[in-house]
């Protein structure tokens, strides 16, 4: 598994809670955060070595457990990268299916925001819904350096509610650990969707084809 930062672990527990039997090597980049405001190509360049020395260590499949890098580079990735790669995304095909009020919100980097990908989801699943795209550049720092600071993330919640949104995805696995927070401050005005246990159930797939 590898992620920029410490967001990645919550998805190592789920994955070694689902699949025990396989070892699960943990790798990020913190010396590098945050990744959110970075281009493709220096992502391209901070990333390649550290999936071909993950490759070279023994991996069968990498997860890529950052939705910047999934969006913006995966593509290129997979072209310099000889094993499977099973990346996260924002889930707007799932939320634009569930919303009622038409209105969901995704809470994401900028560099997500900006992707071709992210636009390719939203102009192939949510064309009847409207996408809201709170501010949410800080939250992987706060995140990442354990200063969370709740009335922030509370400004951000209530201004998408207020807007209608009653889906809200977390398109950055850092955001995972302040998932219960975000439930908390929706307070039932909107549901919570994060992409851990389709990407477990890609990931199976892809193992299950491995020789």
């Amino acid at each position: 598994m590898f992620d920029s930062g410490a967001g990645g672990l919550s998805v190592v527990h789920a994955i070694k809670k689902i699949l025990p039997e396989y070892e699960v090597l943990c790798v990020d980049d913190q010396e590098h955060l945050p990744y959110g405001d970075k281009s493709p190509e220096e992502l391209l360049r901070l990333v390649t070595p550290i999936l071909k020395d993950m490759q070279r260590q023994g991996c069968v499949v990498i997860v890529i457990a950052c939705n910047t890098v999934t969006t913006t580079i995966i593509k290129e990735l997979r072209k310099r990268i000889d094993i499977p790669l099973v990346g996260m995304e924002p889930m707007v095909k799932p939320a634009a299916a569930v919303t009622k009020t038409g209105v969901i919100a995704v809470c994401a980097t900028p560099a997500t925001l900006a992707s071709t990908r992210y636009a390719w989801l939203k102009a192939t699943y949510a064309k009847d819904v409207k996408v809201l795209e709170p501010d949410c550049s800080q939250w992987a720092y706060m995140i990442e350096h354990d200063q969370v600071n709740e009335a922030k993330i509370k400004t951000q919640i209530d201004e998408v509610c207020d807007s209608g949104a009653d889906v809200i995805v977390l398109g950055c696995t850092h955001y995972h650990w302040i998932e219960k927070t975000i439930q908390h401050l929706a307070r039932k005005r909107a549901v919570v969707v994060q992409p851990e246990q389709p990407v477990i159930a890609q990931l199976k797939r892809v193992l299950a084809r491995q020789p």
